[in-house]
């Protein structure tokens, strides 16, 4: 473990200021547009998301609007973002939750955020950390894939890989570092081909002495 907290110290400390970043790329106006936004980036780039909610958003502002709308207009809506029918059932059992739970309040705890329809661990920490600077580890595939690569988890499962990267680093750290390797990811250590005479932590990762 200890081996790991120093490996980890050093890769971020590498890492981190080589990418400049935002909270997220996603374009919101309150913490239930950035929900809808995240949902709709599953399997989908940012910049394809916010082409959709450029639109999306003005006809929608409320999660009353999005509980009303019948099923098959709002797939048609968000299809350019790929995988339509299914986003549309969670944004929908979503919306409807913040009115049932909430009183049409996006929650501000990962208690209360995985209790919605469609909600994961992952959307909740991306939601929780962008609109409300909660700390949180988001494990994406970027973030899954070099976690394992940098030998930092033994874990498949998405939830394992969050609480053990949360155990490497200091909360404060939590967002930055997922943050950290998903720019890293795309960048660099993509899942195909990654460009290891590129890589400047690749000294530190296992795959060094494959």
């Amino acid at each position: 473990m200890k081996k790991k907290r120093e490996r980890v110290k050093i890769i971020f400390e590498t890492l981190d200021p080589l990418y400049i970043r935002e909270k997220t790329a996603l374009k919101y106006k309150n913490p239930f547009q950035l929900l809808v936004s995240t949902i709709l980036s599953a399997q989908c780039t940012d910049k394809q998301v916010n082409q959709v909610t450029k639109t999306l958003f003005k006809k929608y502002k409320t999660p009353e609007d999005f509980v009303k709308v019948p099923i098959a207009e709002l797939e048609n809506d968000i299809r350019p973002t790929g995988f339509f029918k299914n986003k549309t059932k969670s944004i929908k059992g979503c919306a409807q939750g913040i009115l049932e739970l909430y009183g049409g309040r996006v929650p501000c705890t990962m208690e209360e955020m995985v209790k919605l329809p469609g909600v994961g661990r992952k959307t909740a920490n991306v939601v929780l950390g962008a609109a409300f600077d909660v700390p949180g580890v988001v494990v994406d595939t970027h973030v899954k894939r070099l976690a394992s690569r940098l030998g930092l988890t033994e874990n498949r499962d998405p939830d394992k890989i969050e609480k053990d990267l949360e155990k490497l680093l200091p909360e404060e750290r939590w967002r930055r570092f997922s943050d950290t390797l998903i720019y890293h990811g795309r960048e660099i250590c993509n899942a195909r081909k990654p460009a290891h005479d590129r890589c400047p932590v690749f000294k530190w990762c296992p795959s060094n002495s494959i």
